[in-house]
């Protein structure tokens, strides 16, 4: 269990890089910035999918739906932005 958390943690933090560069870049565009909010007010809101309470379980939507919200904003970023930060090593 703790190998898959360590992979997910990994892949978040290189998507959770290449997301604030996007969301700096002069180009960025408005529904990207709208798309992160509403991720960061899903993580912060009392209400979720599967209630926090619910030992272990209540974690995992979040675990899930955060890092697959964040890879799909990634994979709608236009292209001039992916060269950006492929340029800069992001």
């Amino acid at each position: 269990m703790w190998k898959r958390v360590t992979l997910l943690w990994t892949l978040v933090r290189g998507d959770a890089r290449r997301l604030w560069f996007a969301l700096r870049h002069p180009a960025a565009p408005g529904w990207l910035k709208i798309g992160t909010g509403l991720i960061a007010l899903y993580l912060l809101s009392p209400i979720d999918l599967v209630p926090d309470v619910l030992p272990f379980i209540g974690v995992v939507d979040d675990l899930v739906l955060v890092p697959l919200a964040i890879r799909w904003l990634l994979n709608q970023l236009p292209a001039e932005i992916v060269r950006d930060a492929q340029r800069s090593g992001r």
